[in-house]
């Protein structure tokens, strides 16, 4: 049986700009990067935070993402918010209380950044 997401796969038309953009501002860093057998792809590059993996596929010419984000916990929302909006990231949902799933997710709060080529950034904590 399946047993966990082994990635998020996304395209982006700035591949450098991308990887800045996530190691810079959310702890992510780069750990594989590879060509691939298809035209309009020029690389694909892999991301890691913790156990999260983010799959770039650089593609200048590719589509622009729209009704998609993935989400990241966070363990201080005041501080990851303030630093992001201090960044210039753009905010696309403003914070609001969070749904508690589970009981240690009682009080939490989500909001949802801009990331460079459209995709939403959503973090809860």
């Amino acid at each position: 049986m399946f047993k966990r997401i082994d990635h998020i796969a996304f395209t982006v038309k700035d591949r450098e700009k991308s990887i800045a953009f996530y190691e810079k501002h959310f702890g992510f860093h780069q750990y594989y990067e590879h060509t691939v057998p298809v035209p309009a792809i020029e690389k694909i590059v892999y991301l890691k935070l913790g156990d999260t993996v983010l799959e770039l596929i650089h593609m200048p010419d590719g589509p622009q993402l729209t009704g998609y984000h993935f989400c990241l916990e966070s363990d201080d929302f005041d501080a990851d918010y303030t630093r992001l909006q201090e960044a210039g990231i753009a905010v696309e949902t403003e914070p609001h209380p969070a749904g508690a799933r589970e009981s240690r997710e009682t009080g939490w709060r989500r909001v949802v950044f801009k990331g460079p080529d459209g995709e939403s950034i959503e973090f809860r904590g």
